[in-house]
């Protein structure tokens, strides 16, 4: 991989370098990463992974190494078939050597609705799942979840309140988060006012039809970004921008 911004920085980058690039802060710290076609589509074939490619698994792997925990929606998680983090020899070697536990957990987002009672996010996880609820959600998918081995964290009557939930894993020590969709789990962050990062990979297709965007659901004030890198390999570009403007609504 070749970096090309910032321009006093560009060169090609070895595995020290991308891990440099793509940790985290100290401190409370939420990135969100999403692959897009070169037209803007969030998905090929209803799947962000047919979207994705050598380039972009590399730096999304980055993410979830070097993370305390990972963020997703329910809804992305059964289309996606997401079953936590399984790690191999360089995931286990990465993150001893970061000082983290040899395993990030995930944190799902569910009103109580989108999430079966034996979804693998919860089922098939290494280490046990959050699944961040609401109060309305069924006590007997609840239960379900609790004794399949997940944490069950309340944060919210009827809808989620993704400031409650980030709070709640910062407790829990879970303070550099790693969010890998979906588009509704990204907008409704951004409306919270919690996105520190955006990590987006532009892959070299063109999609058309009626595929959605990285981000959807209620208005807000535009957010203003500032460019942190700019990273290319075959025809990929793998862009962060830094959040300067947090406002939310």
């Amino acid at each position: 991989m070749r970096q090309i911004w910032p321009p006093e920085h560009a060169g090609e980058l070895d595995d020290a370098g991308l891990e440099r690039l793509y940790g985290y802060p100290a401190g409370r710290w939420l990135a969100v990463n999403f692959v897009s076609s070169a037209d803007g589509a969030v998905a090929l074939h209803g799947r962000a992974r047919e979207l994705s490619n050598e380039p972009d698994r590399r730096v999304l792997r980055l993410g979830s190494d070097l993370a305390d925990v990972l963020l997703v929606g329910a809804t992305t998680a059964m289309v996606e078939e997401f079953r936590g983090v399984h790690p191999d020899a360089e995931t286990a070697a990465r993150r001893e050597r970061h000082g983290l536990a040899p395993i990030p957990p995930t944190a799902v987002v569910t009103t109580g609705r989108s999430l079966p009672e034996d979804a693998p996010v919860v089922t098939e996880a290494v280490v046990p799942s959050f699944v961040i609820t609401t109060a309305s959600a069924p006590d007997r998918k609840r239960a379900a979840w609790a004794a399949a081995g997940a944490t069950v964290v309340i944060a919210g009557e009827r809808e989620v309140d993704l400031g409650l939930a980030v709070d709640a894993l910062a407790a829990q020590g879970l303070e550099r988060v790693d969010s890998e969709g979906g588009a509704q789990l990204f907008g409704a962050l951004l409306a919270a006012g919690l996105v520190d990062e955006l990590r987006l990979t532009v892959s070299p297709t063109l999609v058309s039809g009626i595929a959605g965007r990285i981000a959807t659901g209620v208005d807000i004030e535009p957010a203003r970004l500032e460019l942190l890198s700019v990273v290319a390999e075959s025809d990929t570009l793998m862009v962060r921008y830094g959040v300067l403007d947090r406002s939310g609504r």
